[in-house]
C-alpha cells in the first residue's frame, strides 16, 4: 500500500494583492494609463474624477454595506467603512 501525502500548493498573498477595483478606480486609473502615454486631456480627467468622485463613490458603497446590515446602530457606518477599506482601498493613498 502506498500512502500518498497531498501538500497544499497554494501560496499566500499579502491581502493588499486581492483588492477589488470600484468603477471609478477603473476608470481613473485608465485615464492615468492614457497620461502615461502622453495626453495631458487624460490627466486632468484622472485627477479631477480623483478629487470630486471617488470619495462620493466610497460614502454611496458604505450607505449600501451599512443599509444591507439590517440595522441603524451609528457603529455599524465603522464596519461598513471596514468592509470598504478591506475590499477596495488603495493601497497607494
Amino acid at each position: 500500500m502506498v500512502n500518498i501525502i497531498h501538500q497544499n500548493s497554494t501560496t499566500t498573498k499579502p491581502l493588499n494583492q486581492n483588492k477589488m477595483k470600484t468603477a471609478m478606480q477603473m476608470a481613473i486609473d485608465h485615464y492615468k494609463q492614457l497620461s502615461e502615454q502622453g495626453s495631458n486631456q487624460a490627466y486632468v480627467v484622472a485627477k479631477f474624477l480623483e478629487e470630486n468622485f471617488l470619495e462620493v463613490e466610497k460614502q454611496q458603497i458604505m450607505k449600501a454595506v451599512y443599509d444591507s446590515m439590517g440595522t441603524n446602530l451609528d457603529p455599524n457606518m465603522g464596519r461598513a467603512e471596514q468592509y470598504y477599506n478591506e475590499t477596495y482601498k488603495n493601497t497607494k493613498e
